[in-house]
């Protein structure tokens, strides 16, 4: 029964270029989904995309702190982009909204529908967490990455590599908690660079912040350059 799952599986893997008119039809729905982020998001700059754990709760330090973040931006005149969630995401659209500026939610919908928090001013929501990551990617001047988990890395991670690779034009790449994340970069210091896997530029791609006001300075310092 094994080997005969198993030989099913690989037939259909080389029959990928069998196109399905089904998966046809995707890729129209893949770019309407572009088209309508592209719409939606077109001239929201200076925006700032904010990441970080949706479990973190209403008077927990982190909360408050993105709360006071997404407040700072919005006095700056700088849009707050979130992934539209609770948790962190909630905190700095909350803090954008209190301070009447524009407060955006890019949503994804799920099998588990996360529900889009109510304090995004405009909610986009996606299908696909590619084109959601565009979105998130494209229309940022800065990446804001407060403590999270697995989804907070991938969104660190996937910005840093884009830079690295020169895929996009550098912005500001902060970390937020220097006590959170220097586990992680005292292992990228001592376990990536030592084995060369990358090289020792790379990590003044990476700024590590404690103070709101320090990561709006960055932001703001960066923005006056163009």
């Amino acid at each position: 029964m094994i080997m005969k799952n198993g030989n099913n599986l690989k037939s259909k893997q080389y029959l990928i270029d069998e196109i399905k008119a089904g998966d046809t039809w995707r890729i129209f729905k893949i770019l309407s989904e572009f088209v309508e982020g592209f719409e939606h998001l077109s001239g929201v700059e200076p925006a700032v995309s904010i990441f970080g754990s949706a479990r973190v709760k209403e008077g927990h330090r982190d909360y408050r702190k993105a709360r006071e973040l997404g407040n700072l931006l919005a006095d700056e005149g700088i849009t707050v982009i979130t992934g539209g969630g609770p948790g962190i995401m909630e905190a700095a659209n909350r803090g954008a909204a209190e301070a009447g500026g524009r407060s955006i939610g890019i949503n994804i919908e799920l099998p588990f529908e996360q529900k889009p928090n109510p304090y995004a001013n405009k909610v986009i929501t996606f299908n696909y967490f590619f084109v959601r990551k565009v979105m998130l990617v494209k229309y940022a001047s800065a990446f804001v990455i407060f403590p999270g988990g697995f989804g907070t890395m991938d969104e660190f991670f996937e910005a840093l590599t884009l830079i690295q690779t020169r895929k996009i034009l550098p912005f500001p790449l902060i970390l937020v908690d220097s006590e959170y994340w220097g586990g992680l970069i005292s292992w990228i210091k001592n376990t990536m660079l030592t084995e060369g896997f990358i090289s020792p530029e790379d990590l003044n791609l990476i700024q590590i912040k404690d103070d709101v006001r320090d990561i709006v300075g960055v932001i703001k310092s960066f923005l006056s350059m163009y």
